[in-house]
């Protein structure tokens, strides 16, 4: 089946079925589906049924579709900002906003080096079909600004109640961390129920984010996908970052 050529129509009625992990490459239990290309419909598709794209684009390799076990991820109930970072935040040299600059934030994750691994999984596919999703009202992304300086940031896709983390970059020391700080606050008061990281890192772990199994973070979408935030993130992100 050539999944570019369904018509692109984003809405839980029209989705590409994905297999379950583990029956598609019995090898590689986290892989759910291999493809030639990626498009939103597909990201669509992937993010409703808890998978999520990964590959490296630069060795030739085809879109690999991953759903993890265990999954980590971060629930606003037990959401924590570390001391140090709340006290970093009171006296930040930083400013934050939203979707200010969602293109060059995917390009400044694209050449972030990163401690053993060599090159970028973000290439121009990824970046392609990350920018459409934007606009489609998808994906976002978080920046923080030293004077008109971008010094870190992130990069996600929220849908219904949940917010897919995918990439972060940091060229000034405590801005990403500062940022996510502030978008999770943001997002706990508009409703969010859950931060999907995909897999374990630190950094996110201070936070209060926990692993979970697949099946867990599967019954958990089910319940978090198909329902609104309360309010309007952007607004309430604003809020967050103009009273620390």
């Amino acid at each position: 089946m050539n999944y570019s050529d369904y018509e692109i129509s984003l809405t839980p009625d029209n989705i590409i079925p994905f297999p379950e992990a583990g029956t598609f490459i019995k090898d590689y239990p986290g892989i759910c589906l291999v493809t030639r290309n990626i498009n939103p419909l597909l990201l669509y598709s992937a993010y409703m049924q808890g998978a999520f794209p990964w590959f490296n684009e630069d060795e030739g390799e085809p879109v690999v579709w991953h759903s993890p076990s265990p999954r980590f991820v971060l629930e606003m109930k037990n959401l924590h900002i570390p001391k140090s970072l709340k006290k970093f935040l009171k006296h930040t040299p930083f400013t934050y906003t939203m979707d200010h600059c969602f293109d060059q934030v995917i390009n400044e994750c694209r050449l972030q080096k990163r401690e053993g691994q060599n090159g970028s999984w973000i290439g121009p596919k990824m970046i392609k079909v990350y920018n459409q999703f934007h606009q489609l009202g998808f994906a976002h992304s978080i920046e923080a600004w030293n004077g008109n300086v971008l010094a870190g940031g992130f990069y996600g896709v929220l849908m219904g109640r949940i917010f897919f983390g995918e990439s972060m970059f940091t060229k000034e020391s405590e801005s990403s961390k500062s940022a996510f700080a502030v978008f999770a606050q943001a997002f706990a008061r508009a409703g969010g129920k859950l931060i999907d990281s995909q897999v374990y890192t630190d950094n996110i772990a201070r936070y209060g984010a926990e692993n979970i199994s697949r099946d867990a973070f599967l019954h958990m979408e089910k319940s978090l996908l198909y329902s609104e935030l309360d309010l309007d993130l952007e607004t309430c992100f604003y809020q967050v970052a103009e009273s620390i």
